[in-house]
């Protein structure tokens, strides 16, 4: 295998020329047309964007798009959403409008806390540990950061917990200093490393010269100092209520409102107690979670990780939404986490990011929060009303019947044939193949 040293030095044009010779197939002349030709025309926002990341080529692009009709608190939205997919787009501006003209969503952020570790070993007796703790450790750590904190307490955030957990259960020797912060409208993973490694280094130097300690006791071997992306205390909460008949009838399966509900309540049950359903399921979920997040420049990746992990809390990984029938009533909720943020990192930075959240009036991260749980709750709303009414491909294959017709090289004049063709017809790769087919050899013969 080829290797290179000193590769993030190379030029743009250099990277793509090695990249070219090595390992790709192309004609190398085309392969650097190609990255080219995606790059952005304008020169500097090109820089802009190859300084967000490391060894950038080019640009690779997602679909911008929007969901329209999301009432979220009696307010009105139209939410941006960044993904490869136009089924979910599709689906998340269909449960908009399906519960617009029932009240809309509600939601509400119960908390806003967010935790970090410095994770440590010491050698010693325990009681000393948190006598020391208690009565010098914590006071003079909390000085250590107090010129770190200042300036999030003067916008009403901060530290707001620290507390010292034996951890030797789990492992010989460890320790944590366990912090919780509020970072206000940042997501703060910033703030909240720095003030760890402060705490780190003084929780060192601390111990080496605490009087009652001696040998191996002075000596706290810090592993690591870093913020946990599992946030089970920055929950939001979004539903949607209504009568039971209010739901409609749902005439494409032959259901009634009430037996509806009762197949919709059943299917978030089964996702709550199988793990198979409830991966899919919750999958469905961030499908219009993770195109919010992108869209607003935060990080999908983390807020994915702490939702699974929160889909887990109870020992079995289940469903993140639930659904009740009591009465005549039908309701139904998302509880999870969400740390997002709408002041720094990508928020600011990225054009497209700062369109998004002046497309949303400028959110709090806190009214940010809902959004996002509003719009997971309308995506995962209407692809459970499609399982149990039409079915899945139905709808999702009609979403890709563009895709599929371009993967075969249809012309713009076959695919308006096909989308009239398939108008009232299911969509697959093998009858857009076969009508492609025919159109083409009847199309010969003439």
């Amino acid at each position: 295998m080829q290797k290179i040293k000193g590769f993030s030095k190379l030029s743009k044009t250099d990277k793509i020329a090695w990249l070219a010779k090595h390992f790709l197939t192309s004609n190398p002349l085309d392969i650097a047309r190609e990255f080219s030709s995606y790059m952005h025309s304008n020169a500097e926002m090109q820089k802009l964007f190859d300084g967000i990341s490391e060894n950038t080529l080019t640009n690779f692009y997602l679909p911008y798009g929007v969901a329209p009709n999301f009432v979220i608190n009696g307010r009105t939205y139209v939410v941006p959403m960044v993904i490869e997919e136009s089924s979910v787009v599709a689906a998340a501006a269909a449960g908009a409008k399906f519960w617009s003209d029932r009240g809309g969503f509600n939601a509400e952020v119960i908390s806003t806390t967010k935790v970090g570790h410095v994770h440590f070993l010491w050698r010693g007796d325990s009681e000393k540990l948190f006598h020391f703790f208690d009565t010098e450790l914590k006071e003079a750590l909390l000085a250590e950061v107090k010129h770190l904190t200042a300036n999030m307490e003067s916008r009403g955030g901060g530290l707001r917990t620290l507390e010292l957990i034996d951890c030797t259960e789990l492992e010989p020797e460890y320790f944590q200093l366990k912090a919780t912060f509020e970072t206000m409208d940042a997501m703060g993973a910033n703030f909240i490393n720095s003030v760890l490694e402060a705490f780190a280094e003084c929780l060192t130097e601390e111990v080496k010269h605490y009087k009652d300690f001696s040998g191996a006791e002075k000596n706290a071997e810090v592993v690591m100092s870093i913020l946990s992306n599992y946030t089970p205390e920055c929950l939001v909460k979004a539903w949607v209520e209504c009568k039971v008949s209010d739901l409609g009838g749902f005439p494409e399966a032959n259901l009634t409102a009430q037996q509806f509900a009762r197949k919709f309540s059943t299917a978030i049950r089964i996702a709550k107690h199988d793990v198979y359903r409830a991966t899919t399921h919750n999958k469905g979920i961030f499908n219009g979670i993770d195109a919010v997040v992108l869209a607003t420049g935060n990080d999908f990746r983390a807020i994915e990780a702490c939702g699974h992990a929160y889909a887990s809390k109870n020992g079995q990984y289940g469903s993140l939404s639930d659904c009740e029938i009591v009465g005549d009533t039908f309701r139904f909720s998302i509880t999870l986490p969400l740390a997002v943020g709408t002041v720094g990192g990508l928020t600011k930075l990225h054009p497209l990011a700062k369109r998004s959240l002046e497309m949303l009036g400028n959110p709090s991260a806190k009214e940010l929060m809902m959004i996002i749980a509003t719009v997971g709750l309308a995506q995962n709303f209407s692809a459970v009303k499609a399982l149990v009414t039409s079915g899945i491909q139905k709808g999702h294959m009609k979403m890709h019947l563009t895709n599929i017709l371009r993967h075969f090289g249809a012309t713009d004049t076959e695919i308006q044939l096909a989308t009239t063709y398939f108008a009232d017809k299911t969509v697959s790769f093998s009858s857009v193949r076969d009508f492609l087919n025919n159109s083409r050899n009847l199309a010969t013969e003439k």
